[in-house]
């Protein structure tokens, strides 16, 4: 497929008006009616370095890297807006297996109210996927960044961890799904190739006075660790007190660890980590009954860090080298 042609399919798969859009795919530029404060992030994933092409199908890749980039938005509690594409692929790719890609995101922007405004389409020598996004906020106070965290405050996540990292050791052959009921293992693969970004919880924590929050990406004991040096302040968590996705005991236990170990440093849930004022102790965890909650550590005086109180030793996630 040539260029022209695949960019003439990709205007007719993501053209779909929208009624924020003035102008959108098919001009230089987007025109869009904005509100009163843009909030803005940009997220790249690349073949070979945040995913790997034989694991998942091209509407799973555009699906997941708009997923990624859309749970900065979570995290900081903001309505999301619209977005924008760069796709590049290597020569040999398929223009089906790039509309794939757009195809993907294009189901999630559908599926979370986003507007896929505009794009471009390039060679390069790994799938590329890059996606900024724009949510919006009428009050720049109600958004939530990671460096109002207080002691005294307690920490919770949503939902629960370790269940794309354990995916990805069964894709990789490091674990055998033979193990697991199919059901647990097709969720787990959902886990790690569908993720749904938290935006309604993430805008549910903000309104519930949440101090600071971050998108659980690079596993809890790295981004907890952000939240505690962005705050100037010691953030303790308990091993104990994690959530773990369904499956990843029976797939810990095939590499030798420990179940919340592999759900405190595995990447990739894209849950919300986030710091709130202590609640009564008869509270229910959680702001809504559509945002639940797991308490799983503190927020206290000390040197700016994060340390798993029951653990015996440090733990950390995925940071990348250069």
């Amino acid at each position: 497929m040539r260029e022209l042609e695949l960019i003439d399919r990709l205007d007719e798969l993501l053209g779909a008006g929208d009624p924020r859009l003035v102008r959108g795919l098919g001009d230089d530029a987007a025109v869009v009616r904005a509100g009163r404060y843009a909030v803005t992030s940009i997220d790249t994933m690349v073949d070979g370095v945040h995913f790997r092409r034989e694991h998942l199908s091209p509407e799973e890749v555009g699906h997941r890297s708009l997923a990624a980039a859309l749970s900065d938005l979570a995290a900081m509690g903001a309505a999301p807006g619209e977005a924008y594409v760069s796709i590049g692929v290597p020569e040999g790719t398929s223009g089906e297996d790039a509309l794939g890609i757009a195809g993907g995101a294009g189901s999630l922007a559908a599926g979370v109210g986003v507007a896929i405004a505009g794009g471009d389409v390039t060679r390069a020598p790994a799938i590329t996927v890059t996606f900024a996004v724009v949510g919006w906020s009428d009050d720049p106070g109600s958004l939530v960044g990671r460096d109002g965290a207080r002691p005294g405050d307690r920490v919770a996540v949503t939902g629960a961890l370790g269940g794309a990292g354990a995916a990805l050791a069964l894709a990789d052959g490091r674990a055998s799904a033979d193990a697991l009921p199919a059901d647990i293992a097709a969720a787990l693969r959902e886990r790690y190739a569908g993720p749904w970004p938290r935006l309604r919880e993430g805008a549910a924590l903000a309104r519930a006075g949440a101090r600071a929050m971050i998108d659980v990406s690079d596993g809890l004991a790295t981004d907890a660790g952000h939240l505690a040096r962005r705050s100037g302040v010691r953030i303790e968590l308990a091993l104990a007190s994690l959530p773990v996705d369904e499956g990843v005991g029976i797939v810990a236990e095939q590499l030798g660890a420990d179940p919340r170990v592999l759900a405190a440093t595995a990447g990739d849930d894209y849950e919300l980590c986030a710091c709130l004022p202590a609640p009564p102790a008869d509270a229910t965890p959680g702001p809504s009954p559509d945002c639940a909650l797991t308490w799983v550590g503190s927020v206290v005086e000390g040197p700016p860090g994060v340390v798993f109180v029951d653990a015996d030793e440090r733990l950390a996630g995925f940071e990348h080298s250069f």
